[in-house]
């Protein structure tokens, strides 16, 4: 484990690691700060094993080795959840309901979700409620396709100068606002 090269660390962290930390997240995702910093301490701490990246900061490391941050993963795998609820490719018996806003035609993309207002805080951190305004905020380029694998390959060119795939601490740009975003042919 001492001499441990990217490609090493790469393939034993996808295999054996990254699994653990990212079990069930569209079920409990981390809504307090120092869960999310908890959990992301520990990416952080692994990806020191590589000798030659050791001294890099965190984001760099992430940079070097292709990885991206856990909050990241936790909001793509969100994304690709509610692309297959939406379009019908989970059992409707076991997915959560989403409900589409009939009344918006303006901005986002025609799969809107009706965004629910909630009296507790604790139920505005569920998989239904957490996700609303982050779909919404997506383009129709993004979420009208046809397979989940090119709805990935969008969102992923959508969200690729986010600094949030290498920076745990920011958040998601251009949420509610899209003015910045122009529809792309892919």
């Amino acid at each position: 484990m001492s001499n441990m090269d990217c490609k090493t660390f790469i393939l034993l962290y996808k295999a054996l690691v990254r699994p653990h930390l990212e079990y069930a997240n569209s079920v409990w995702s981390f809504y307090k700060k120092s869960d999310r910093e908890q959990i992301e301490k520990i990416q952080k701490r692994a990806t020191k094993l590589v000798i030659s990246l050791r001294k890099l900061p965190y984001k760099n490391r992430l940079i070097s080795l292709q990885l991206h941050t856990l909050k990241y993963r936790r909001l793509r795998g969100d994304m690709i959840k509610v692309f297959k609820i939406v379009n019908d490719i989970y059992d409707e018996k076991v997915a959560p309901i989403l409900r589409f806003n009939k009344t918006s035609v303006t901005r986002g993309n025609k799969f809107k979700l009706y965004k629910q207002t909630f009296i507790h805080n604790f139920r505005k951190y569920f998989f239904s409620a957490r996700i609303v305004n982050i779909w919404n905020s997506l383009p129709n380029w993004v979420v009208d396709v046809q397979s989940a694998d090119l709805f990935k390959v969008r969102l992923d060119r959508f969200w690729a100068e986010q600094e949030v795939m290498y920076d745990w601490k920011s958040e998601l740009a251009g949420i509610g606002d899209r003015s910045e975003y122009v529809e792309k042919s892919y």
